[in-house]
């Protein structure tokens, strides 16, 4: 009698799904902040599938690659966590998919989430949110690491083609167009193209969203969006500045910091080429084009979700401005987030919108639904402490690229900022002191101090908003062969920030906590939940650009300078959104070392400033006029500079900051 006994056991089955997808849709719903579940509109996927009965499996992917030349092409480890309803239905669903080379060494998240497995070598825990969230709503989620990695063949090259074709094979093993096997070795092939309709969006913080853009950036068919967050869009511009060199200005030993065990025996050759290839002087090389993927922007089909913490000194703003403009120049869908924040994940500073909106974002551009999500705004910017504002459009259609121009002062105090031009002959002198940094130089900008020149607006009659990125041109005369600058941008009025150089980079970790999704005993989706970490400032840093001196005439690779003859160059200061209120100031400070954020010069000169020939181009909302609004009329006295030390946020030590990243 074997029918029905096929037929009783589907009815079991069924009925035992029935109940725990029934307990996980009321679960889900009494921890939801919100409730949001329970009167969940239509065309909202719904958790309805059990977490705890899901498919949990791996899978090894052959990359097509040799880069440990060990004789037979790398295989990368997939971890995947699925519904099995939908797999008993034979119904394909999309994957969301977190590409990482910090799984095992560092771990992911606030709370330093690593994967974890059981004696057999399936996987338990998936790190964040994203799993428990979103399988029982219908996705996959998959974990990847990156060559060389946790459980994976061959060795990371910190940006270059394994790490993008790590994960690129991924997404064509999802779509049958790549190998993938069952086991690290063996030959048994598994397919995914039964079970997954091969839509990919891949999300990830720092590197992972790193490893996202270049992903995105090859063109690959069946990744549908992008969510980088606090990513790298250049790896050059994460080691230097215009040939400025930043912290150890090597990627070498981020390879060897996040390689296994097994793979820092086999990849010391690996270290050595990275090395060789990217040097210290800053000089662009090919290795650097190979990590660099703004030109490729124009070949993105996948949307893109961008967040970025506007006070991030680990991946800084410039990382997220080139990438967007690089974008909107190829007409790619896009959205924007921009915080307070330092280096920050949108889930530890704006928890329930975050989840409620990456919900909706993923609905659509992977299930298809028409939640309105593309047709909303475009930017939501903080602008204060847990207060946002959003953006049709970003940068807003009324900015106007408009010129500031640096002017003598009194003998006591800091030069002029405005719009007209110095006098020809006008000079201002500054002595690079690698001990000072920016929030030195801001904190005595009404004093002439010799490290740095300093020029500063009248006190503003009306707000004044920059949005976009900034560009100071100087002419400067060194007295010595080598020379660092810096161009910095400062709000000058009392404010409470997020305190973005404290621990937590503008957040407090709570002991409470906040489940997002089903649990199981060893994967639990309740995490810490955190608050906004504030500071009362007299001064804000607004943007900040660096440069070597010796790249004025090209910025792929610098040479030494002639004491006493002049150079003009450009510097590009990072992306931002700031709003200068009514009876602030706004500075522009020229200095040399940036204390923690740029290495010094071999030399320690001192250089003149024409200012007649330094300008800095801002992208003011409402243009030349509105500066000029902004500008005119009575000052207060109240507000006129008293020469008095200003406080405000110092930077801290960046140090190596992916690693630090990874805690």
């Amino acid at each position: 009698m074997p029918i029905p006994v096929r037929r009783t056991r589907r009815a079991r089955l069924s009925c035992r799904t029935l109940v725990a997808a029934a307990t996980v849709a009321l679960l889900t719903a009494l921890v939801s902040p919100t409730g949001a579940q329970a009167k969940a509109p239509a065309g909202e996927s719904r958790p309805v599938h059990s977490y705890a009965d899901a498919i949990r499996e791996s899978v090894w992917v052959d990359t097509g690659l040799d880069g440990d030349g060990d004789g037979r092409t790398d295989r990368v480890a997939v971890d995947i966590v699925r519904p099995r309803e939908t797999a008993a239905a034979g119904r394909k669903i999309p994957v969301i998919m977190d590409a990482s080379p910090y799984y095992a060494c560092c771990g992911r998240g606030n709370e330093g989430q690593r994967k974890t497995y059981d004696a057999a070598g399936n996987p338990v825990r998936f790190p964040l949110f994203y799993d428990n969230y979103f399988v029982p709503r219908g996705y996959a989620f998959v974990a990847v690491d990156l060559a060389g990695t946790s459980r994976s063949d061959g060795c990371d090259d910190v940006g270059g083609r394994s790490d993008v074709r790590s994960a690129k094979a991924v997404v064509d093993w999802l779509n049958g167009r790549a190998r993938g096997y069952t086991s690290r070795t063996g030959s048994d092939r598994a397919r995914a193209t039964s079970w997954t309709t091969g839509k990919v969006g891949m999300i990830g913080k720092s590197w992972d969203g790193t490893v996202a853009n270049g992903v995105a950036a090859t063109g690959v068919e069946g990744l549908e969006t992008i969510v980088p967050i606090g990513a790298i869009s250049s790896w050059y511009d994460y080691f230097h500045s215009q040939g400025a060199p930043l912290y150890d200005a090597n990627p070498s030993w981020l390879s060897d910091y996040v390689n296994s065990p097994e793979a820092k025996t086999r990849c010391g050759a690996v270290q050595d080429r990275i090395t060789a290839a990217t040097p210290y002087s800053g000089d662009w090389t090919r290795a650097w084009s190979e990590r660099n993927h703004v030109p490729d922007a124009g070949k993105v089909k996948a949307s893109v979700f961008v967040v970025h913490g506007q006070q991030d000194l680990n991946v800084r703003a410039n990382h997220f401005g080139q990438w967007w403009d690089a974008l909107a120049a190829h007409g790619v869908e896009r959205k924007i987030w921009l915080s307070q924040t330092g280096h920050v994940d949108p889930f530890d500073f704006r928890r329930a919108d975050w989840v409620r909106t990456l919900h909706r974002w993923f609905d659509h551009y992977l299930l298809g639904y028409d939640n309105g999500i593309d047709r909303e705004p475009m930017a939501d910017i903080e602008r204060a402490p847990d207060r946002w504002t959003t953006d049709r459009v970003w940068p807003p259609r009324a900015t106007g690229r408009t010129t500031l121009r640096p002017g003598p002062g009194g003998v006591a105090g800091a030069g002029t900022l405005g719009r007209t031009p110095a006098a020809p002959g006008t000079t201002e002198t500054f002595t690079d002191d690698p001990s000072l940094g920016e929030s030195d130089w801001a904190a005595r900008i009404d004093t002439r101090t010799p490290a740095k020149a300093g020029f500063v607006t009248r006190p503003l009659t009306r707000d004044l908003r920059l949005s976009g990125s900034s560009k100071v041109t100087v002419t400067a005369t060194p007295t010595t062969t080598s020379a660092h600058l810096t161009a910095v941008l400062v709000d000058l009025g009392p404010d409470t920030i997020r305190d973005y150089a404290a621990a937590g980079e503008g957040i407090t970790t709570l002991a409470e906590r906040s489940c997002w999704g089903a649990s199981t005993v060893g994967d639990s989706a309740c995490f810490k939940e955190t608050k906004a970490r504030t500071a009362d400032v007299d001064f804000t840093i607004v943007s900040r650009g660096w440069a070597d001196l010796g790249t004025w005439a090209d910025p792929g690779r610098g040479r030494p300078l002639a004491p006493g003859t002049a150079y003009t160059m450009t510097l590009k200061l990072a992306a931002t959104d700031h709003v200068v209120p009514a009876g602030h100031r706004l500075a522009l400070i020229v200095g040399g070392t940036d204390k923690d954020l740029l290495d010094p010069p071999s030399t320690r000169p001192t250089l003149t400033l024409d200012l007649a020939r330094t300008a800095a181009e801002l992208p003011l909302v409402g243009g030349a006029e509105a500066f000029g609004r902004a500008t005119a009329g009575t000052v207060d006295a109240r507000l006129a500079p008293t020469g008095e030390a200003l406080t405000g946020v110092g930077h801290p030590r960046s140090g190596h900051p992916i690693p630090e990243d990874a805690r």
